[in-house]
């Protein structure tokens, strides 16, 4: 039995140390994967045999970070994730976590750590909108369903992080979640080395200059919260880096001082930020090549500055021309996931903080049946959230040969012998 003491992490947590990640005793480096629905799979009405297989397969290509959704909120739009933790305001259902407690069971059989984001910034599983709308903001303005826009969503959710009630409610969520028992294993969730970290979000974002001292009070009270209950696990945001702090980076480093957090993340997206065009993809490739290079090496300052390692936690490229068919070519793909491992190795072979990497996403042995790629209930989980086009993003177990790169680069990392 793991014994912890208050206040001392067991060598057997992952640690930070001199701006780098440490587990059991050695530098922790990693190509990890976004998988986000795992716990979804791990429920007994999910698909469990599948969940096993795809961690078998991961961690034959030496993944051994994965990021996943511990809560969705909500659950009744179209274009969104149907099965959550939170149906409606503190309700919670137990069989959401009883499929996360099956995840992390079977992850730590396999000798694998997980992120665990406790809710998020987007419509796609409730998130901060569904708080609003479950206290008074009127019904929440879904981007994908008509007269709605995404402007619209962005400025109802700004609203957050001055609704009282909206952040107690989510409070009482982090709780519910962080203090849970695992129902198969007997473990408390704050006694468990297989959680690497708590994120308070996906990708929580400022929204505006003069919305920045309410979302820095509210990250303050989270991460406060967090590590009062579970002084064991680290802690971060999920926060883009510059492009969830208004493309203005000293606002991402005023936001992130607190000591309470103890790594830094950055997401990057060439497609929808621009940087990349399937009219015109041998030209665009290489823009988004540079321009991601150069987000990261900006980050990668900033988190030298605040001596905190910093994680590429999300990024995605499409298959050529954005098809969503898995025999579409995956080159350009290959390209561009060799030049961000490539910048990761250089990293970390020059002791810099830029430590690790989650890319977007493992669809696994998932179909995207539909022939517009539209997610419908009862359809795979394919990595991409249900509000995109299934395919567009994944890795699938049919690209061997985006796997295989993956493979060697976790091989050279010390994650395979």
């Amino acid at each position: 039995m793991l014994l912890v003491l208050s206040g001392c992490r067991s060598k057997n947590f992952i640690t930070v140390e001199k701006q780098s990640f440490v587990k059991e005793g050695r530098p922790y480096h990693y190509i990890g994967a976004n998988y986000w629905y795992g716990a979804l799979l791990g429920m007994k009405d999910g698909d469990r045999e599948r969940l096993k297989k795809e961690l078998d397969e991961l961690q034959a290509h030496g993944v051994t970070n994965l990021r996943i959704m511990a809560a969705a909120e909500g659950g009744a739009q179209d274009y969104t994730v149907r099965t959550t933790l939170q149906p409606t305001q503190g309700q919670f259902n137990e069989e959401f976590l009883i499929g996360l407690d099956y995840l992390l069971v079977e992850m730590q059989k396999r000798n694998m750590d997980a992120v665990l984001y406790l809710t998020n910034n987007w419509e796609w599983s409730g998130g901060l909108a569904q708080y609003l709308e479950w206290n008074g903001y009127g019904p929440l303005p879904n981007p994908n369903i008509a007269p709605n826009t995404w402007p619209e969503l962005m400025a109802y959710t700004a609203n957050f992080h001055s609704c009282t009630p909206c952040k107690k409610a989510l409070l009482t969520q982090i709780r519910h979640v962080v203090k849970r028992t695992n129902t198969l294993s007997g473990k408390k969730y704050i006694n468990d080395p297989t959680i690497m970290a708590w994120q308070i979000a996906n990708e929580p974002r400022i929204w505006n200059p003069e919305n920045e001292k309410n979302f820095t009070e509210w990250i303050a009270e989270v991460v406060s919260e967090i590590k009062s209950l579970d002084p064991n696990h680290l802690v971060s945001t999920g926060s883009e880096g510059m492009a969830g702090s208004n493309d203005d980076l000293q606002a991402y480093v005023r936001t992130h001082q607190n000591p309470q957090i103890d790594y830094l993340t950055m997401h990057i997206w060439p497609k929808n930020w621009g940087w990349y065009s399937a009219e015109n993809e041998e030209k665009t490739i290489k823009n988004a090549i540079d321009n991601t290079l150069s987000y990261i090496t900006q980050h990668t300052e900033v988190a030298q500055n605040l001596a905190k390692p910093i994680v590429l936690e999300e990024f995605g490229f499409p298959r050529e021309k954005e098809q969503i068919d898995p025999a579409a070519s995956v080159e350009l793909r290959n390209r561009y996931y060799n030049a961000v491992f490539s910048a990761l190795k250089a990293s970390v072979a020059a002791s810099k903080p830029f430590a690790a990497l989650n890319f977007w996403g493992y669809g696994g042995i998932g179909q995207n049946s539909h022939p517009t790629g539209k997610w419908e209930v009862g359809s795979d989980y394919t990595a991409d959230p249900p509000q995109e086009p299934q395919g567009l993003n994944s890795v699938f177990s049919t690209d061997k040969s985006t796997l295989e790169l993956i493979k060697d680069t976790n091989k050279s990392l010390g994650n395979l012998p």
